[in-house]
């Protein structure tokens, strides 16, 4: 919310500097985002009358004016085409300053003296953009005046950034309402009284969704002049306020929905047609919006229609072929009071965000309606003309927010604010909120306002009483707690230990959404199924995430797209799976690369990184938990993975996660050019370990045997592990792979696995009889059970 302080000060004007008033704004929960000035610095600029125009002798595009400044008449050339004898202009005299330091001197255009210049709106700083023409001023401006001074512009701007729940302060009545309160001090807004109609010309309406719309008003206002100017002062306080001027009549609808908070619309009334309906669209229904944007209308959409169709969409944005135009006459004005729920989402369903939605969507005041339609009919009638109808109002008073009454207990809130307030102070301050108040010897009961929508249980209450009365002045207490020493599970590894390693070996961490796109969780993992939002921040992030992989991948892409073509990322998060009734929650950890092995650098080499590297990676996760002999890497297939490089990953011979590279055809469907690299494993799993234990160095000499094995080519390495490490005895410290080989020598299908083995005892020196006999039996195991043959 964005509103200028002078006009502001016209409701209620608290002995309060610009920054201490926002300060004291904060304070009150209601946080300043920015104060800025209105308007660029500058000097020397009065209120002056153009008194004669006439074309400049030597060029067709300047004109020769003599203006009176109030004190003396001077000469100047302008070459602005909408100059004209008689207008009320700023003037920068000689000697003047205007914003970026650009100082007015007297010069000579064409051969004929200009003295002073007359100013657009963009050369003073009020207009972003290049201004056609000069500021042409009211005609009842006081020739003379300091221009600053005629148009308050030493103001300031003052940003507000307001939770969701405090929509009743999207105006300068709510912040009103806020400042009187802090300060107490009484509130005066304008005097707003009922229009006298001097017709009787309605048009009907019917509400078929009166859940959505428990009230709407209507009037015809006839005879309007829409090519009329808007006041100056209006168009200043829409400026101050974010908001370009228009047209006079949709001036004044904006001007109300700031000023009271109730946005308005109005439809020209000779392209209505029969009745002003209000109901759902129809699927399929077309609407041409104000803003030239062609949308097909969902089922669930609440609009405005007429005989023919759609007109608007509610509370979001008209349709053009029923908006005002230049030729409009007679108006239909609307004001209607639209339930949150049957707005929010609207218009982010059809990529759009207007200042009508953005409150309809907070709540506004049901009662507020009549009110600012007839403060909207004043403006109108005052500036463009026409004359005005009776005021018609549709409206199911069991469909509205009922009063609500809310219970205050005085040792609740005792307790809550850790201070006693008196009872006085207390009703005092919810009198001051607008409440109507009830004293008991238990509390207080409070009957709340319209407007304030947020307020609907006691700690709601709470929280006012004590941002009124002020949090710094509730005492501070510092919890107090008795340490002890903090367990160390030896048995776990902790998940910062396993975050420290990830990054000790190049990765970087990503924290990603926990919801994702349904398109690229199908395309990752077609058989997933996790719970799908409700309501998702946007279309793209619609289902809870079965796997890290969705979120990982999102990230590869995003940094891909900015020329980094060497990724290492790990994530620790949950993932979901299965519906809500039954779903499961499990905590992962997940990683991926791509690109070089090593980074950049002249003593590096060039060559890609490979499963073995990001398997080496995950071997490095699995050793810190002390028990790597409980975990296997078996051949799998999964949707999002190479076939021939994929491994399902064991623990004591459960599944607890996959590592592999990334499918080539789901790369393809993704628009990834280079090559990436995953793995997903339990948190569990991981965490989980062996308590350290001490054992001995022996002093005695190992001892070594190298065995190479010709094996099948799809023979898993593991299996053949697995197998001597059965019969090599207690005493085997050590068994590594250390070559694999296929090519000349060794027979087709086949594959040359060469295994390091290492033997040591802890109170003697072994002997080769004892190791051969080991050896013998490691050599017919694996030959009986695994087809593996001694290599010569």
């Amino acid at each position: 919310m964005k509103f200028s302080e002078q006009w502001l000060r016209e409701w209620v004007s608290p002995a309060l500097a610009t920054q201490a008033l926002a300060d004291q704004i904060t304070m009150a929960g209601l946080e300043v985002d920015g104060i800025e000035p209105v308007a660029a610095a500058f000097e020397g600029v009065v209120v002056a009358e153009v008194v004669e125009r006439a074309r400049h002798p030597d060029a067709d595009k300047l004109n020769v004016c003599q203006v009176d400044d109030g004190t003396e008449r001077l000469q100047v050339v302008c070459g602005a085409p909408n100059v004209e004898a008689g207008q009320k202009v700023a003037f920068a005299r000689v000697g003047a300053v205007l914003p970026g330091d650009f100082k007015i001197k007297k010069a000579k255009l064409r051969g004929v003296e200009s003295r002073g210049m007359i100013c657009s709106a963009s050369e003073l700083g009020l207009e972003e953009e290049s201004s056609d023409g000069i500021l042409v001023l009211p005609a009842e401006a006081p020739v003379g005046e300091d221009f600053r001074a005629y148009m308050t512009l030493d103001d300031s701007t003052i940003e507000v950034d307001l939770t969701p729940n405090r929509g009743d302060c999207l105006s300068i009545q709510g912040m009103a309402r806020e400042v009187g309160v802090l300060n107490r001090l009484p509130v005066e807004g304008p005097g707003i009284a009922p229009v006298t109609p001097v017709h009787d010309d309605t048009f009907p309406v019917r509400v078929e969704d009166a859940e959505g719309c428990p009230r709407y008003l209507g009037r015809v206002i006839k005879g309007v002049n829409v090519t009329a100017e808007t006041p100056l002062w209006m168009v200043e306080r829409l400026r101050r306020s974010g908001i370009r001027s228009i047209d006079p009549v949709v001036d004044v609808t904006n001007y109300v929905m700031l000023e009271l908070g109730q946005p308005l619309h109005a439809f020209d009334r000779a392209n209505l047609d029969g009745a002003v309906i209000v109901r759902r669209a129809r699927q399929g229904e077309q609407l041409v919006l104000l803003d030239g944007q062609a949308i097909t209308l969902n089922d669930d959409t609440l609009i405005i229609a007429d005989e023919r169709g759609p007109l608007a969409i509610a509370g979001v944005m008209g349709g053009e072929q029923s908006g005002v135009s230049a030729e409009t006459r007679d108006i239909f004005l609307e004001a209607a009071h639209f339930s949150p729920l049957a707005v929010a989402g609207q218009a982010r369903t059809y990529g759009l965000h207007t200042d009508a939605s953005h409150r309809f969507e907070r709540g506004v005041d049901p009662e507020l309606a009549r009110e600012a339609a007839e403060r909207a009919t004043t403006l109108l009638l005052q500036i463009t003309g026409g004359e005005a109808g009776p005021l018609v109002e549709v409206a199911d008073a069991s469909r509205l927010p009922g009063d609500r009454e809310v219970v205050l207990r005085r040792a609740r809130l005792d307790q809550a604010l850790d201070k006693v307030l008196p009872a006085e102070e207390v009703s005092e301050i919810l009198e001051r909120l607008g409440m109507v108040v009830e004293t008991s010897d238990e509390g207080w009961r409070a009957r709340v306002p319209s407007w304030r929508f947020d307020i609907a249980i006691e700690e709601d209450l709470i929280e006012e009483v004590a941002r009124i009365h002020g949090y710094n002045k509730l005492p501070a207490r510092h919890p107090r707690a008795h340490l002890g020493p903090r367990p160390d599970h030896e048995a776990r590894t902790p998940l910062a230990a396993l975050r420290h390693r990830m990054v000790s070996r190049g990765y970087f961490e990503a924290v990603t959404y926990s919801f994702v796109a349904p398109e690229l969780q199908e395309t990752l993992l077609p058989d997933a199924v996790s719970p799908v939002l409700a309501n998702p921040i946007s279309s793209d992030l619609s289902v809870m995430r079965a796997s890290l992989f969705p979120g990982l991948v999102r990230a590869l892409e995003h940094n891909l797209n900015r020329q980094q073509t060497r990724v290492r990322l790990f994530e620790t998060g949950l993932v979901f799976r299965g519906e809500l009734d039954d779903l499961d929650q499990v905590p992962m950890l997940g990683a991926l690369v791509c690109g070089s092995r090593e980074p950049e650098g002249w003593s590096g080499g060039k060559e890609k990184v490979d499963f073995f590297d990001l398997k080496g990676d995950l071997e490095s996760l699995i050793e810190m938990g002390g028990e790597a002999d409980v975990w296997r890497f078996e051949p799998g297939e999964h949707p999002a993975l190479h076939p021939g490089q994929c491994a399902r990953v064991m623990y004591r011979g459960q599944e607890a996660g996959w590592i592999g590279t990334l499918h080539p055809a789901v790369r393809a469907r993704l628009g990834l050019k280079v090559d990436a690299l995953l793995f997903e494993v339990r948190l569990d799993a991981l965490t989980h370990g062996r308590i350290p234990a001490f054992q001995p160095l022996s002093r005695f000499p190992e001892v070594r045997r190298d065995l190479a094995f010709l094996v099948d080519a799809e023979q898993p390495v593991q299996a053949l592990l697995d197998t001597l490490r059965a019969q090599a005895g207690e005493w085997l410290v050590e068994a590594h792979l250390f070559d694999v080989y296929q090519g000349k020598g060794v027979p087709e299908g086949r594959k040359s696995v060469a295994l390091g083995l290492t033997w040591q005892h802890p109170s003697r020196t072994l002997n080769d009889d004892e190791i051969n006999q080991l050896v013998d039996a490691i050599v017919e195991e694996s030959r009986l059970h695994l087809g593996a043959e001694l290599r010569a």
